[in-house]
């Protein structure tokens, strides 16, 4: 077969396996008596976050009376998560989101993960991805094609709204109306915040009835119960044969055979396994994407130079077209480079944690059971010594044809291992068929006067982020 360019010269990317046999493991300075790092943690958590990897390869980190490690090293990280069964999640993040997903594919433990993989993932199987491009370019030409020139949007509610869109018809079809997407969207608004602000919060203070625990409970009921009606109806009618909720249903036992021989056909899923599916997809496809796209496109709008290479890129692959489409995507090469830079600069998911069930050992050392284990997208990807410019927005960087390119496996937005996310490539297929859409049609400016800083809630969240828009000619 004869090779591609990128191919032919592409230099071979180091990785990020371990070359030494010993890591240093310390405590971060700075620990204020009783509060520990709480306080660094409140005034600027990426800075910390940034600052630990000077102090260990392993690193303590106190809050109050809680204490985890951090995992600064991309080797040990990578080993953290491939061993999901000496890291299991778990620990005070996934401990919080599983308030509102409870025990779907994304939060379940390790002795059900296996299961609810093999009952989940055909429903991402790569001969799907067109289907699901046809619906994602529908919902994109209809949202991009609403704005009007001179427009000023709010990105991320409209990114918010594009994902939501696609997740509902996707997974329900068109069972799902307006209405009820506009509820999902609502309380997702609520809910995201509400777990990352509750990761600080001793578990005590959940049952104080305050304004805050009373709108974050009312919006974490509504959106299952909202689910779960879907679902029902999803499950009653199955007049989309194509759409997630009915494959779930009945592809069970025919998706995939079984790893071994002796291993049963899984049973049907149950209601409440439908909800929490359905619950973490919205979640992971509705918010974390919608927050990921909307970074890409604020970093294009500050970038006026490789916006115009974009647009130039666009142009030929969509040759006056104005909706990119799935056999488009070959042609995207530099708006698919955009994605991975976004996602590297701001990951939306920039930390969380596992748990070790029993004792585990981490680069030569000993981990005791019971261990809180940080691990954090954002804190690889602004390391130096992996990325140079690390603050910089620079998708040339993964160019095949970089002299330097990054090394393998240093990059993780998705995660690693065999809890990596199942919809990776759904995701990175929907944000590059919407920045080529908007690309194609619209201009992007700045609005004067206004200054987007990450936000770093249970997703990394551009605050405020606001864009002026004028059409193309």
């Amino acid at each position: 077969m004869k090779k591609t360019e990128d191919e032919v010269s592409a230099p071979v990317r180091p990785t990020t396996e371990p070359s030494r046999s010993t890591y240093t493991v310390r405590t971060a300075p700075g620990a204020w008596p009783l509060l520990g790092h709480l306080p660094r943690l409140l005034r600027d958590p990426l800075a910390f976050l940034r600052s630990l990897p000077a102090h260990g390869d392993l690193t303590w980190v106190r809050i109050g009376p809680w204490r985890a490690l951090v995992v600064c090293d991309p080797a040990l990280t990578r080993r953290a998560l491939v061993d999901d069964r000496a890291f299991d999640k778990g620990g005070a993040f996934y401990d919080r989101v599983r308030e509102v997903v409870r025990d779907g594919v994304l939060t379940c433990p390790h002795s059900d993960h296996r299961r609810q993989r093999r009952l989940v993932q055909p429903a991402f199987h790569p001969t799907r991805q067109p289907g699901y491009a046809r619906v994602m370019a529908e919902h994109i030409e209809a949202l991009t094609g609403s704005w009007y020139d001179g427009q000023e949007i709010d990105v991320l509610k409209e990114m918010q709204t594009l994902t939501a869109r696609i997740a509902a018809a996707t997974m329900f079809g068109a069972s799902l109306n307006a209405a009820t997407i506009d509820t999902v969207i609502e309380d997702l608004a609520v809910v995201v915040p509400g777990v990352a602000r509750r990761l600080l919060m001793p578990p005590l203070m959940d049952r104080i009835p305050t304004p805050g625990n009373l709108r974050y409970d009312r919006a974490r009921r509504r959106l299952r119960d909202t689910v779960r009606q879907a679902v029902l109806d999803s499950r009653a009618t199955r007049t989309g044969e194509n759409d997630l909720m009915s494959m779930l249903t009945t592809m069970h036992g025919t998706a995939s055979p079984p790893a071994a021989d002796h291993e049963p056909q899984d049973a049907a899923p149950s209601d409440t396994e439908l909800v929490d599916q359905a619950v973490t997809l919205f979640l992971a496809g509705a918010e974390t994407l919608a927050t990921a796209m909307a970074w890409a496109l604020h970093l294009l709008a500050e970038h006026p130079d490789i916006l115009e290479r974009t647009r130039t890129e666009v142009d030929t692959a969509l040759a006056g077209r104005t909706t990119a489409v799935h056999e488009d995507l070959p042609g995207l090469r530099l708006t698919g480079r955009v994605i991975t830079e976004a996602l590297r600069l701001r990951p939306p998911l920039w930390m969380a944690t596992r748990t070790t069930p029993a004792e585990a050992e981490l680069g030569g050392h000993r981990i005791p059971p019971g261990t809180n284990v940080v691990w954090s997208p954002y804190l690889l990807h602004h390391r130096a010594d992996l990325f140079p410019d690390p603050t910089a927005f620079d998708p040339d960087r993964w160019d095949p044809r970089h002299p330097t390119p990054p090394p393998r496996g240093a990059c993780i937005p998705f995660g690693e291992g065999p809890r990596k996310c199942l919809a990776d490539t759904f995701a990175v297929t929907e944000a590059t068929l919407t920045l080529a859409t908007v690309a194609a049609r619209w201009n992007l400016h700045p609005v004067p006067g206004t200054k987007v800083s990450a936000n770093p809630r249970a997703t990394l969240t551009p605050h405020p982020l606001r864009l002026r828009v004028t059409a193309r000619t």
